[in-house]
């Protein structure tokens, strides 16, 4: 009797730390506080000026926006 009582015990424990519990408040509170990330070498970026989406590595970063050419660095 105490063995099945003990068993289901565990199997509810179980379930609670596979299914119900949350993520340490600390992990989500860094992500919270890290809303503006530099972007990675193959983030698609959207240019300033005329829109187009690039990776960052083809980007030009001018005045801390990112433009796809020269020109839309002249145009903005």
């Amino acid at each position: 009797m105490i063995l099945k009582v003990l068993l289901v015990i565990g199997v509810i424990t179980a379930i609670y730390f596979f299914f119900i519990k949350k993520k340490p408040s600390k992990v989500q509170g860094e992500q919270k506080n890290s809303k503006k990330q530099t972007p990675k070498a193959n983030d698609m970026i959207e240019c300033e000026s005329c829109g187009v989406y690039c990776e960052v590595n083809d980007m030009i970063l001018s005045g801390g926006k990112y433009y796809c050419s020269k020109e839309c660095i002249e145009k903005g």
